[in-house]
């Protein structure tokens, strides 16, 4: 490539950010680092009525928590700055008023009634309305009016739209990086508002204005701007620039398969939407996010990664350097992809595995007070014997609580299994027997248990399974050596005792 390649991120403040536009900004940012390029987030900002408090502060913390980070925008190296839309509305007009110099743009003054009413009766004939070369000279506009009466309608202030005049009986040739060569019939194209008498440009000139200004290569966009694509050619055209190369990502599915992923989806099938908690400035309603439900960065870039691009072999564990060098557009999928709430847990497991016990002990003892008085080097020693079954740090305290606090009952159909007529005699001569051995390493209790059980011809479950029991309260959990190691021998004989007591 001759350019410097530089991409952006162009999210709007209406809210929290979805996971699909959290895809976007790491396919962008995976696109950018691949190429030695640049990353930039602009906010959208224009549509002041749906602006929401505190959305584009979340947006940056949602992207800097992924590690995904911009490398321009809103207070950050701002090179072609400002990077807000309402920030920008000054340069929008000087580019309306050029296209409608050069004719390819018009002032039109319909109003809503009018329009209406020319839809309802297209509908009415069973055909559709489209405002174009078909209907321009009939509707008030600056095509169908004298250049006197556009300019005193102007003067006296009425409100106006300026529109793009789209071409008649031509066919566009575009091309996309995903989806190859796509063929439009003009013909079909409405001519699209680009800029409004109160002084707002609408997204589609802003966005083209803000593109060619900010020099940005690649447009890395959702599916649901591949309708805007053919308006966006003919703009580039329009003013004469250098069109960038654009590349639409598929759309996330629902876990079905059908239909677009929403925020709905999450709420009825018990996973979150959003990367981080969002808590709404309005109503007060708490949408849960990733992080606080326990998912590492790491684990959710990963997943994102696969929604819609695949790397050509069997490998599926990328940390993001390992994806920065394998990504390419040319693989992105065209077909929709398709949400798995198991597949993201199955992420989340294997970088809980790569994580180290001190720091998910620290990470652990904070979120239990039970934990306060632990020494951490005790905890991560627990947490190491269980992390194979764990997915979340939340969930270590069922897997490790009996490291930490004795049983208080006991799992019932467990007991039934194991507590047999022998088991308080047995138990008894274990606790004399646990009471004599000086050293309580796990390799010394093993040798010891398992030969007093086999020098006696005591079958071992008649010894293990109340073992176990009393020890933990279940029979579930790491080697029983492990556990008597861990919480010593005092500790030991005394939950040994409390089963027989309860016998």
């Amino acid at each position: 490539m001759t350019k410097n390649v530089r991409v952006r991120f162009a999210p709007s403040p209406t809210g929290p950010l979805h996971i699909g536009g959290v895809r976007t900004a790491l396919f962008n940012y995976l696109f950018a680092k691949k190429n030695n390029g640049t990353f930039v987030l602009r906010v959208e900002d224009t549509d002041q009525n749906r602006y929401v408090e505190g959305a584009e502060q979340y947006i940056i913390d949602s992207l800097n928590w992924c590690n995904i980070p911009f490398d321009e925008g809103p207070g950050k190296n701002e090179k072609f700055g400002p990077y807000r839309q309402s920030e920008r509305k000054h340069l929008y007009k000087q580019y309306a008023d050029e296209l409608i110099a050069s004719g390819n743009a018009y002032y039109a003054f319909d109003t809503a009634e009018t329009l209406d009413f020319h839809r309802k009766d297209h509908e009415a004939k069973g055909k559709t309305f489209i405002y174009n070369w078909h209907n321009r000279l009939k509707l008030s506009n600056s095509l169908s009016l004298s250049a006197e009466e556009t300019q005193t309608k102007l003067d006296a202030g009425e409100d106006y739209v300026i529109r793009f005049k789209s071409p008649q009986d031509e066919t566009l040739h575009l091309t996309d990086i995903i989806r190859g060569d796509i063929k439009i019939d003009t013909n079909i194209l409405d001519d699209k508002v680009l800029f409004k008498s109160d002084g707002m440009p609408t997204y589609h000139l802003a966005n083209i204005v803000d593109d060619h200004l900010m020099e940005i290569t690649h447009v890395i966009r959702g599916e649901e701007w591949l309708p805007s694509l053919a308006l966006h050619y003919q703009l580039y055209k329009a003013f004469g620039w250098e069109t960038p190369e654009f590349a639409h990502l598929p759309l996330i599915l629902k876990p079905t398969g059908k239909g677009k992923l929403s925020k709905r989806d999450g709420d009825k099938l018990g996973f979150p939407v959003f990367p981080l908690k969002w808590t709404d400035p309005k109503s007060g309603d708490i949408s849960r996010g990733y992080k606080e439900d326990g998912y590492f960065p790491e684990a959710m870039v990963n997943f994102l990664a696969f929604l819609g691009w695949n790397p050509g072999t069997e490998q599926e564990i990328f940390d993001l350097d390992a994806l920065i060098n394998a990504f390419e557009l040319e693989r992105v999928n065209k077909s929709g992809a398709r949400f798995d709430p198991d597949k993201i847990k199955w992420f989340n497991h294997h970088y809980m595995q790569e994580q180290s016990n001190d720091v998910l002990a620290e990470s652990f003892k904070s979120q239990h007070s039970e934990l306060a008085e632990i020494d951490v080097n005790y905890i991560a020693m627990a947490i190491g014997l269980v992390k194979e079954r764990a997915t979340f740090i939340s969930d270590y305290w069922d897997l490790t609580h009996y490291f930490f606090v004795a049983p208080s009952e006991y799992d019932e159909k467990a007991s039934k299994k194991a507590f047999k007529e022998d088991t308080k005699p047995l138990m008894t001569q274990l606790i004399e027997m646990i009471d004599g051995i000086d050293d309580f390493s796990v390799v010394n209790l093993q040798t010891k248990i398992k030969g007093w059980i086999t020098s006696n011809d005591i079958g071992f479950g008649k010894v293990m399974m109340p073992l176990r029991l009393a020890l933990v309260g279940a029979l579930q959990g790491p080697d029983v050596f492990d556990i008597m190691f861990m919480i010593g021998k005092n500790e030991s004989i005394k939950r040994i005792e409390k089963v027989i007591n309860k016998l």
